[in-house]
């Protein structure tokens, strides 16, 4: 589906943001990345480990279930500046067409909910950061391998903080953009 000239207009994916704050989600997106290659590695090292030297690296499995959560927060904010969070936009890519300035209000109210649920998440993941450092909270067996879980979920943290922002920039730059169609108009 072809958008009207102007239609376009009414998002503000990939615009930039106040303080050039698109370049703290690209940022971590990117260390999210190369967190991953890191992993790569090590689960490779592992597999020829086990099946050449019969010697597998310890902590393996639990150094990947801990790196899943992290690398998600990390690239959390750019997924969602560059306009790839999941979603069904059937009834905005309408709008967009038909009622511009309708669907660039609407997309700053998900943004703002967006935000709001940011906040909610980030006010309950609190309280387990705390908890995990306090009671030195880790992962694997004590005696062959263990890894502390306080790091991620201070990392979580970051990530629904700076998704946060970027919702709520994201929901200022769509009410502005629906104030200058409106006034086309």
């Amino acid at each position: 589906m072809e958008a009207e000239p102007g239609a376009a207009d009414a998002d503000a994916y990939g615009t930039p943001l106040p303080g050039g704050w698109q370049r703290m989600g690209r940022a971590m997106n990117a260390l999210g990345t190369l967190w991953i290659v890191a992993l790569m590695l090590l689960i490779n090292s592992d597999v020829l480990g086990r099946n050449l030297l019969g010697a597998p690296v310890r902590g393996v499995t639990e150094l990947v279930s801990l790196s899943i959560v992290g690398i998600v927060f990390l690239q959390l904010a750019d997924t969602l500046y560059s306009g790839r969070f999941t979603r069904a936009d059937v009834l905005l890519q309408r709008l967009k067409r038909t009622r511009p300035v309708a669907a660039a209000r609407l997309q700053a109210l998900f943004h703002a909910a967006g935000a709001a649920l940011m906040a909610v998440i980030l006010w309950a993941a609190w309280r387990p950061l705390v908890e995990s450092i306090r009671i030195r909270e880790y992962v694997g067996a004590i005696g062959d391998f263990t890894a502390p879980v306080w790091p991620v979920r201070a990392i979580m943290l970051i990530g629904l903080l700076v998704t946060l922002v970027t919702f709520l920039l994201l929901a200022r730059a769509d009410w502005r953009r629906a104030g200058r169609l409106a006034q086309r108009r």
